[in-house]
């Protein structure tokens, strides 16, 4: 890290904390906005995430914290503020958008209010928990149930002659999580979708500070099941730079072949369930076979389907053996040959093609504006991907030759970025295999948690980019985690993409998402 470099991004006069490749400092809450503007609009660094921790018992004080990230040096701002006598903070929603629902978690969660935003409805959160209780606070009992409140959640509205509304959801046919969509019609035609989420709340966040550490990891697993290694990954990364671990080369690349596993498993599903809602039974078919094929790879090397148990603090838990390397390597050969015949095949179909293009189209202007993630930001021209800026494990060493992206920001271009990165996972793969170094897959000389300290951990998930934020507190303890998946993003581009679409042509635009409920709503 270049620290002249990251100098220039900061106050002149800021009291600067290092915590490995994150830059700390106070700010001013009356300089925030100012400051926040520069970075995100003057000087282009991405905003990665808003959240707040509760240190009054240490500090006497609030904290809202803003996370910026400088990819050129691979390292991170983080911006705080301090609140004392004092619950509100001055909103970035009319300068910078994506921090809406930032805060808005920050509001229902901790109590504080962000003066200015436009929307303060709570978040996650349903009518029935009390509007006065904030289960983030350090003094919230979360072992007691607080008493049911009778609130209303007031959806947006439409106005005019013809227009009527569709509910859909929360529950679904299928095994799908439950969500609810709120659909407002010009005859057949969308003009407004409303998600309401919330419904697979759990308390991760609460459940971070109270658990002890191998519990923790496992419950990083949970945030989002089918991203279940990607998570434990971040979880695992932020703990190892708070106690300075260096973990072995080969657990690096293990870490690699495991991640891509899971990029594959879940791109084979959706390419073929995109195919499926078109009424495409081949595609659809064919894209659950391979996702079988995968998915019994990684029993066979792990022992869990999902990849579950395999990362640990200081490396993995399961190594692959020479014999088994060979035969992943002719399984992958196999199952390239075999996904390259088959979309031969598929975008051969008229048919099919029509039913993708111009379908559920995001422009790069809203995409920006929302600071979209993962396939729906690079199905827009975003070339956007963590596994370039901030590259983790054995990334580095490992020739990820483009991040590749389509232009026309539909259903069509979605589903070609996966087919895209399909082949791009199995090349990775196939690199990280031809130089596994030899040794150890963990490191047992785990030190203590650095006291006082902050660490910020990306992973390029199969979705988008998973953002954890960890700090721990005056004794070293783990004080606040914040697990950022990127459907709690672009879950608001969904009704962004439905105007001029039928209602029929919903659940394929959903699929192209293939949003996590669970990832969201934590």
């Amino acid at each position: 890290m270049n620290f002249d470099k990251i100098k220039s991004y900061i106050p002149e006069k800021a009291k600067i904390e290092y915590f490995g490749n994150t830059v700390s400092f106070e700010v001013a809450v009356s300089e925030i906005k100012e400051i926040a503007i520069n970075l995100r609009h003057n000087k282009n660094l991405p905003l990665k995430l808003i959240t707040a921790t509760d240190d009054r018992a240490e500090q006497g004080c609030f904290k809202i914290w803003y996370i910026f990230g400088v990819p050129e040096e691979q390292a991170f701002l983080a911006l705080f503020i301090k609140l004392k006598n004092t619950e509100d903070f001055p909103s970035l929603a009319s300068v910078i958008y994506e921090s809406i629902n930032y805060e808005r978690k920050i509001q229902t969660f901790f109590g504080l209010k962000p003066i200015g935003n436009p929307d303060s409805r709570p978040i996650i959160l349903h009518e029935n928990w009390p509007a006065n209780v904030y289960p983030l606070r350090k003094d919230f009992a979360w072992q007691t149930k607080p008493e049911e409140a009778k609130g209303e959640y007031l959806f947006q509205k439409v106005d005019g002659e013809g227009i009527y509304e569709i509910p859909v959801g929360p529950i679904h046919a299928g095994i799908i999580e439950p969500g609810h969509f709120r659909f407002s019609m010009a005859g057949e035609e969308m003009v407004l979708l409303e998600s309401r989420l919330g419904f697979v709340h759990k308390g991760s966040e609460k459940l971070f500070e109270v658990l002890p550490i191998e519990k923790k990891i496992e419950l990083a697993e949970k945030i989002s099941g089918d991203s279940s290694f990607s998570h434990s990954l971040a979880f695992c990364q932020a703990l190892e730079q708070l106690s300075q671990t260096i973990l072995p080369r080969r657990a690096e690349y293990l870490r690699v072949i495991f991640a891509e596993l899971e990029r594959l498993a879940n791109h084979f599903g959706d390419i073929g369930a995109i195919m499926l809602d078109t009424g495409f039974n081949f595609g659809g078919a064919n894209g659950a076979r391979l996702r079988e094929m995968v998915m019994q790879i990684n029993e066979d090397l792990t022992g869990s389907r999902f990849l579950r148990g395999v990362n640990i603090y200081g490396g993995v838990t399961k190594d692959i053996a020479v014999d088994k390397k060979e035969e992943l390597s002719k399984n992958l050969i196999n199952i390239r040959k075999d996904f390259l015949e088959i979309i031969k095949i598929v975008t051969g179909s008229v048919s099919l093609l029509n039913r993708l293009k111009g379908t559920g189209k995001l422009t790069s202007l809203l995409a920006k504006t929302y600071a979209a993630l993962g396939v729906a930001a690079k199905a827009t021209g975003i070339s956007l991907d963590a596994r370039f800026d901030f590259p983790c494990a054995a990334y580095d060493e490992l020739r990820l030759k483009n991040i590749e992206i389509e232009n026309d920001g539909d259903v069509y271009a979605r589903f070609m970025v996966r087919i895209k990165e399909v082949l791009a996972s199995l090349e990775l793969i196939e690199q990280a295999l031809g130089k596994l170094p030899v040794g150890d897959i963990n490191n047992k000389d785990i030190g203590a948690l650095k006291k006082n300290a902050i660490a910020i951990s990306i992973v390029e998930g199969w979705r988008g980019e998973i953002v954890y934020f960890v700090s721990t507190d005056s004794q070293g303890n783990i004080s606040r985690v914040m697990p950022r998946d990127p459907s709690f993003i672009n879950w608001s581009l969904l009704g962004e993409v439905i105007h001029q679409n039928i209602i029929p042509d919903f659940p394929l635009i959903n699929k192209s998402f293939n949003l996590s409920y669970s990832g969201n709503d934590l």
